[in-house]
């Protein structure tokens, strides 16, 4: 046995921590990975239980992305049971594809048990329906309704986020029924806050949090220390704007409704973690135009998600061009021009992302509305105007120098004023629209952003230097 291996197999349960697998720059240990790697080979499953078995899902879920592709379901049968699948959850969705694709619905089913159902919905979610309903067959009739009715909400829905195990009692049970049924049940939650209050029907009537439990006294009934549930969330909503009442109102926890207003989950504030993290990053690639692009695809799907809008981007470069080419006898008699074009569309360009960006994140957080829009507009013209003149002041100065002409300094600084107030209001008009229409603004306001900044920036140099030269 090496001294690393010796390190890891040896150390006690009580001294495991964050720090036992990750490097000073929070990858997984090269040295853990090859041991790892080794046991795989070796078919050391007492290595991979003492070591593997016992990390923290989110850090398996690092270690299954970290070795390589031929060894991720090879160590998952070698742990077995002992492999927790919730794992897979913290996987990218490429990754995590391959794995189950590869894995006999049996042995799915049988892990799918032991998860919470929000977690189970997340894997489920993703399968063939073929695949799915073989799965679903196999587990037991309440647990299979409750996942099929989470699997029914649409997509990005707060009722496929939710987990339907929750603690609900009726109004006149007392503190210590409530106590007892929390002791004796073993169909719970591994962790909750709340207990809700419903009627027969399953009507959410309220909610008692579990301070205020173990503050009274077992004869007090549940509805004389109950309260109102604390925005309850529709299963319909989308889980963008269910994140946003967490963040709103410090939550914790909240119920989540169908549309009768019976209880038919929970929302906690892990899943809304996520929801917050994915939504941000899907924000930003979209600005990028990537689409839901992860670091496992390959190179064809990659390719596929970036073709859309290169696509488009090179319809609108055309039109830019096409502005240029108005201007052909002027850049042949003038060179500068030619030399000085890519500074104004580039500046303009930058200036515009800066305040797309801006918009589309405020937009997306529900911070941007009709209400202040016109003060927000108005300073981002402002912003532009100030830029605008700090900028074309300096440029032009050095361009006069450069080219010892006076009158390329004025018409590149002009141009360069112009085109920044153009990019600031293109940058906030265009998602602002693209939003009011029904479009996502992350989507498609880069390129026309991009394209308004070429196509004001080359038509502003170019026209004034020949209305200013001829």
């Amino acid at each position: 046995m090496t001294e690393n291996e010796d390190e890891f197999v040896n150390r006690p349960a009580a001294e495991e921590s964050h720090d036992d697998i990750y490097d000073d720059e929070g990858s997984v240990r090269h040295d853990f990975l090859t041991l790892v790697g080794a046991a795989i080979a070796e078919r050391d499953v007492l290595f991979l239980r003492q070591n593997v078995a016992r990390l923290h899902e989110s850090e398996l879920g690092d270690l299954i992305e970290a070795i390589q592709p031929d060894q991720r379901l090879a160590m998952i049968h070698l742990l077995g049971d002992d492999f927790d699948m919730t794992a897979l959850t913290e996987v990218d969705e490429t990754i995590r594809m391959q794995i189950v694709d590869q894995m006999p619905n049996e042995q799915i089913a049988a892990a799918i048990g032991d998860l919470d159902s929000d977690d189970a919905v997340y894997i489920l979610e993703d399968l063939d329906d073929e695949d799915r309903e073989e799965i679903l067959a196999q587990l037991p009739f309440t647990e299979r309704v409750r996942l099929r009715r989470a699997l029914d909400y649409p997509e990005s829905s707060a009722g496929r986020r939710m987990q339907t195990e929750f603690v609900a009692v009726p109004p006149f049970w007392t503190v210590g029924q409530t106590i007892d049924y929390m002791r004796d049940e073993e169909d719970l939650p591994e962790s909750f806050t709340q207990i809700f209050v419903i009627d027969p029907t399953f009507k959410l009537l309220g909610a008692v949090n579990l301070d205020a439990i173990l503050r009274t006294k077992r004869g007090v009934k549940i509805e004389t220390i109950m309260h109102a549930t604390n925005h309850p969330i529709p299963a319909e909503m989308d889980q963008e704007e269910a994140a946003q009442l967490f963040e709103q109102y410090d939550l914790l926890s909240a119920a989540v409704v169908d549309e009768n207003e019976r209880l038919v989950g929970v929302l906690t504030i892990d899943d809304v973690v996520d929801v917050i993290q994915e939504e941000a990053e899907e924000d930003l690639l979209r600005l990028g135009g990537v689409g839901d692009e992860e670091l496992s695809d390959s190179i064809a799907e990659t390719s596929r998600s970036r073709v859309p809008w290169l696509a488009v981007n090179l319809v609108t470069a055309f039109m830019a061009a096409s502005v240029i080419s108005l201007f052909e006898a002027t850049i042949q008699e003038i060179v500068a021009l030619a030399v000085l074009m890519p500074i104004v569309a580039g500046m303009g360009g930058n200036a515009g992302s800066q305040t797309m960006t801006v918009t589309v994140r405020a937009l997306a957080t529900r911070n941007l509305d009709i209400h202040n829009a016109f003060r927000v507009v108005r300073r981002e013209a402002g912003v532009g105007l100030l830029n605008g003149l700090i900028f074309g002041v300096s440029i032009g100065a050095v361009a006069g120098f450069w080219f010892q002409d006076p009158n390329i300094g004025v018409i590149i600084a002009t141009a360069m004023l112009i085109n920044m107030m153009a990019a600031a209001i293109a940058g906030i008009l265009i998602p602002m629209s693209l939003d009011r229409f029904g479009a996502d603004p992350a989507v498609a306001s880069a390129v026309f952003v991009t394209t308004v900044t070429d196509i004001t920036g080359f038509f502003a140099f170019l026209g004034l230097a020949s209305w200013w030269f001829m």
